[in-house]
């Protein structure tokens, strides 16, 4: 039986401080119960939020007029929707760039801000600062603790196993006013809630602190490979932050196997890992094991005659799965990860942003495809702004959906497709998250979403609206041909090109083995033929769209963008391929390693 039985409103990391929810039991009982109050637990948070963060700045132009002290939850909940309107994150922009240059009055949060966090739009050129403070950390363990319990119900891991995991911390570094920034994740990988995971779910990671926030990807890379075989006979399960570093690391062994078993022979590290920190840190844990370098090289002769399909079950035989994000742009690297796993289950990661966790996976068994998040009511305050899409031909300024007023949780309905909105403890209010999702159904009485893709990640040039979503279909629609060919497609970007006119798209590959011109003309004239958004259509037979423009790249082009996007502060771990792309600075690596171009000839 369990200490203590949560209430609806209290946090998890409350019941956790308070002694109790250490078993699995424990934690699913404490969702089960705020799930079904779902509605409930999310008008008093809102309540909480705005009554701890009465008197901020941001919030007093609209609410300075109002005793909401003295409000009840409901009515303070109808108030803030009326009257505190939809933001975007360029309003909250100035509040905390004043906070990061030392501006010490209560801007945004009565709480205290000692750190910003980074979007993961560097690569983009949209890079902005998100308010990090301890509820962020604290939530960060919440969702992985709650993940891990649903899990461990289907995928049961021994106590004291290791997980290895590709996980990398940035480098971080001052603001003028004295604010620690970084990713999300590198303040979450150097925080005593890091630990405290660990202990809870009783799995320990098998890279140290000195390889996390190595610094340099590569060597971190290496080192993670290097001790997960090391300890190959105690991985529970392997994991990354996004699927893109997990098949980034397996690629990478396929070159690296040799130098890593001579190393484990000799419990040695080569000249590749120049960091004095890492060295030390990883000569402390390995030691000489000629038996299993022989083991592991027997095996990796086996699988390079076998291009390395199975490559995780092989070396990690008593893993149970594998645990990444896999949902939205890391959908394309599914096939190849599942080349690597060979029927060895894939675990959805949970669903958040930088900004918030949302939801978690409670059906581990699903397939990533087939996975739906239930929304966590205690995180943050969430609205649903529903989206309809365009009727074909119409068009509204370049916009991608017609909008309807937002709604709170308690009136999703299933089927319908929907834009979030947050109101965060860290100093967000009604802030736009730029996610479709569609509601798959309900966990008890909260929401589980199915995400959709990013709004505004779309191509056009006309009339023509595709989104991300749409560019994924296509090109796996093409790749189909090239699978055909015994050719591989490694990644994918795109480009809308208007510098001329009519302007078309462009879209960028990088694949791996020999593939007749032909076969790539074929592709990309299936890509063109498979667009099925109607502006898009129409506007290709009136030629006031161009054909469609397939240029392949230089093998390790993807490699020289990472490169950049690390170059510029980020960490691996939060880098995602962009899918869609104006940005000048990856364009010029793009257009420098294009090797061939074809053009469609789909509607002539």
């Amino acid at each position: 039986m369990p200490q203590h039985q949560p209430t609806p409103m209290e946090p998890l990391v409350s019941y956790y401080n308070n002694g109790n929810g250490d078993s699995v039991c424990d934690i699913i009982s404490w969702f089960e119960v705020v799930s079904q109050n779902a509605g409930h637990v999310q008008t008093q948070l809102l309540c909480q939020i705005l009554k701890q963060n009465y008197g901020v700045e941001y919030l007093k132009k609209w609410l300075g007029n109002y005793n909401i002290l003295e409000m009840e939850p409901c009515a303070l909940e109808s108030l803030f929707s009326s009257v505190v309107p939809l933001a975007s994150h360029a309003d909250f922009d100035p509040y905390i760039q004043r906070i990061a240059d030392g501006e010490t009055a209560p801007l945004l949060t009565q709480q205290p801000i000692t750190h910003l966090s980074l979007s993961s739009g560097t690569t983009e050129g949209r890079q902005k600062f998100v308010p990090f403070t301890r509820h962020s950390a604290q939530t960060t363990l919440q969702i992985f603790t709650l993940a891990a319990a649903y899990r461990s119900r289907v995928y049961p891991t021994r106590e004291g196993g290791r997980i290895l995991e590709f996980i990398y911390s940035s480098n971080r570094f001052k603001t003028k006013g004295g604010l620690t920034v970084g990713t999300a994740t590198t303040h979450y990988y150097a925080s005593e809630e890091f630990k405290i995971k660990q202990h809870k779910t009783k799995s320990f990671t098998c890279s140290p602190e000195e390889v996390i926030s190595g610094g340099d990807y590569k060597q971190s890379t290496y080192c993670h490979l290097l001790l997960g075989l090391f300890f190959s006979d105690q991985v529970e399960f392997i994991t990354s932050a996004f699927v893109y570093s997990m098949v980034q690391a397996f690629s990478s062994f396929e070159e690296l196997w040799r130098e890593i078993c001579n190393d484990i022979r000799d419990g040695t590290l080569g000249s590749r890992i120049k960091s004095p920190k890492m060295r030390k840190a990883v000569l402390e844990i390995i030691s000489p094991n000629s038996n299993l370098a022989s083991k592991l090289e027997a095996a990796c002769q086996e699988l390079e005659e076998v291009d390395w399909f199975g490559l995780i079950p092989k070396l990690w035989p008593k893993a149970k799965y594998v645990y990444s994000i896999m949902t939205g742009s890391m959908q394309p690297y599914l096939k190849k990860l599942r080349h690597y796993a060979n029927g060895l289950p894939l675990v959805s990661a949970d669903y958040g942003s930088t900004e918030s966790w949302i939801g978690v996976d409670v059906d581990p068994s699903l397939p990533p495809e087939d996975v739906t998040f239930a929304v966590v009511p205690t995180f943050s305050y969430f609205e649903f702004i529903p989206l309809h899409r365009h009727e074909k031909g119409f068009s509204s300024g370049g916009d991608d959906f017609l909008e309807d007023k937002p709604i709170p949780l308690s009136q999703v309905k299933v089927g319908q497709e929907y834009e979030v909105v947050l109101t965060t403890f860290t100093g967000l209010y009604r802030c736009r998250l730029g996610d479709v999702v569609e509601v798959a159904g309900f966990h008890k009485g909260t929401p589980k979403l199915n995400f959709v893709c990013r709004r505004k990640l779309i191509l056009t040039v006309n009339i023509d609206k595709n989104t991300e979503k749409d560019l994924q279909l296509v090109v796996e629609r093409g790749s189909e041909i090239l699978n055909k060919a015994k050719g591989e497609l490694v990644d994918f970007t795109s480009y809308a090109d208007v510098s001329n006119q009519p302007g078309h798209y462009v879209i960028y590959w990088e694949i791996k083995g020999k593939v007749e011109d032909k076969v790539l003309g074929a592709c990309c004239t299936e890509m063109d033929k498979c667009f099925a958004d109607h502006g898009y259509v129409v506007s290709r037979k009136t030629n006031s769209i161009g054909p469609l423009e397939l240029c392949v790249l230089e093998r390790g082009t993807f490699k020289k963008i990472l490169d950049s996007f690390i170059a510029n502060g980020a960490a691996l771990s939060q880098f995602k391929t962009p899918r869609c792309t104006n940005n000048h600075v990856l364009l010029k690596i793009l257009n420098t390693c294009t090797t061939k171009k074809f053009r469609s000839t789909a509607y002539t």
